[in-house]
């Protein structure tokens, strides 16, 4: 009797703890508050400063965009935003809204909280995981919308209010969401199919479940795929996609992978160019970017330090060079360029 009395307890106590997780979010509009952009390719950003006394979980995300006007929507946390005006310019080599200031999202402490475009519809998070934001003592002291537009003609007069409808508790969560972001430097030669690889090793002490990953090129990207590799050289894809189609956060192939300390994250992405010049890494649409994000959650409060990885990029930088490289073993060439 007393083991069926502790089960039906803690049966309960689960019960109510998730019925309370579900019945009390609420929602929080972060919108660009009636921005005007001058000219494409201009990047602008909006902070708010977070309550410093209560602490807040986010576990959905509902775009309220379109890819007619912007071409991608990115969310920080920071512990203090590049700048405290309502809209400022951030993009680093986009164009500059006059009167406005020029600064990174970011003045410290960024992580990426989210990530759209291409008509991405709403994420919501796995039950009893959250981005934990704001509070005492916090990482995250502000949240900062970055948008960058692609077009202006379908911005009305009074302005525009592209953003992203947050969803939020503030039931704590037992795993805390983190986002890994892999992207590259370097250029793309013209006429050519170019393979843009990055990689790096998980040096903290964590084991990360990595859930949703999403891919972001411009123009010429035609497969992205992530992967982990373990000490052994065991190659497992995280995912893969085609950058053309809604760069929506997609589940990972496998729900049961875990990464821990001494583990490899690596990325590629294919490129194929018809243009008669280089295209170079860059902000605008004639630019490009190759970009992979794996979205993961831990147990506990403690996400990683480190969430970025960023290579030089072609012609320098490839997963199996020894000198610059990320000297990669039993890569999968074709796996990791095909769909």
């Amino acid at each position: 009797m007393l083991t069926r009395t502790v089960i039906w307890i803690s049966l309960h106590i689960s019960l109510v703890y998730t019925l309370s997780i579900e019945t009390s979010v609420e929602e929080f509009p972060m919108l660009m508050p009636k921005a005007k952009p001058k000219e494409p390719d201009t990047y602008l950003c909006n902070p708010i400063r977070l309550d410093e006394n209560n602490t807040y979980y986010i576990v959905g995300y509902e775009p309220k965009s379109d890819m007619g006007t912007v071409h991608h929507m990115l969310l920080y946390g920071c512990e203090e935003p590049g700048a405290k005006e309502p809209i400022f310019s951030c993009g680093e080599m986009g164009r500059i809204l006059p009167g406005t200031k020029q600064a990174s999202p970011c003045r410290s402490g960024q992580k990426i909280l989210y990530a759209w475009a291409r008509n991405a519809p709403e994420l919501n998070l796995p039950p009893g995981v959250g981005f934990k934001v704001g509070g005492p003592k916090a990482d995250v002291k502000y949240l900062v919308l970055q948008v960058h537009y692609a077009s202006l003609e379908n911005i009305p007069p009074e302005g525009d209010n592209s953003g992203v409808v947050l969803k939020y508790t503030n039931v704590p969560q037992p795993r805390s969401a983190g986002v890994y972001f892999l992207a590259t430097r370097g250029v793309i030669q013209g006429k050519s199919t170019t393979k843009m690889e990055t990689a790096c090793k998980l040096r903290e002490k964590k084991v990360i479940h990595p859930f949703a990953f999403r891919v972001h090129t411009h123009a010429l990207g035609r497969v992205v795929s992530g992967w982990k590799v373990t000490s052994n050289m065991d190659w497992t894809l995280i995912g893969k996609r085609d950058p053309q189609l809604p760069q929506m956060f997609y589940p990972v192939d496998d729900q049961s992978m875990t990464v821990t300390k001494g583990d490899t994250l690596a990325a590629r992405c294919t490129m194929v160019s018809y243009r008669n010049r280089m295209t170079w890494v860059g902000a605008t649409g004639e630019d490009e970017m190759c970009n992979f994000y794996i979205m993961y959650w831990v147990d506990g409060d403690q996400t990683l330090k480190s969430e970025s990885c960023v290579s030089m990029g072609p012609p320098v930088y490839s997963w199996d060079g020894w000198l610059l490289g990320g000297k990669l073993k039993n890569v999968p060439d074709e796996a990791a360029s095909s769909l």
